[in-house]
């Protein structure tokens, strides 16, 4: 009876536990249509979600003082854009998550990186997508809806966020 019990009560947790450790820290999934948004590149250059329709478009959310945002950004410049740079399909924003449009420069001149960097200052796009934790990505369809989401960094998530980005870019 008490192994009985024990196997009862052990089950019936199992649900509860696995709910209780649910991401809810980001608001959209794959398959929405991905939340509109304007912003101003440091170079000057502004990226309009909703002008892009027919791209595929990567948003990357950093911080300058997060350890997993600096693995991965070498990363993402060696093995993404470098690479797609110069296809026309292919949009990459990368979002400072409260830091200044100053705070962004300094950072990208101090890291040598050539991608498109946009301050966020008061998470005004990265409060569309999520709540908190970076590093995060999302990828865009040509048709607007979210094809590819992750939080944190891996090189193995990251190898298979490059591999969806080689069969889209085809």
């Amino acid at each position: 009876m008490k192994k009985s019990f024990l196997f009862l009560a052990i089950l019936l947790s199992v649900p509860i536990i696995i709910s209780g450790q649910a991401d809810t820290s980001t608001y959209t999934k794959i398959g929405d249509s991905a939340p509109l948004f304007i912003c101003k590149t440091i170079d000057g250059k502004t990226i309009d979600l909703s002008k892009l329709q027919g791209k595929i478009v990567m948003i990357n959310f950093f911080a300058t003082w997060c350890p997993p945002c600096l693995k991965e950004l070498p990363v993402l410049q060696k093995n993404v854009w470098d690479k797609y740079k110069n296809n026309p399909d292919f949009v990459l924003v990368i979002l400072g998550r409260e830091h200044s449009e100053q705070e962004v420069k300094d950072f990208v001149r101090g890291k040598g990186f050539t991608m498109p960097f946009a301050p966020d200052v008061k998470r005004g796009v990265f409060k569309l997508y999520a709540g908190q934790t970076i590093p995060r990505n999302v990828i865009i369809g040509k048709d607007g809806k979210i094809i590819y989401q992750s939080i944190g960094y891996t090189p193995k998530e990251f190898k298979e966020l490059e591999k969806l980005l080689s069969e889209k870019l085809i």
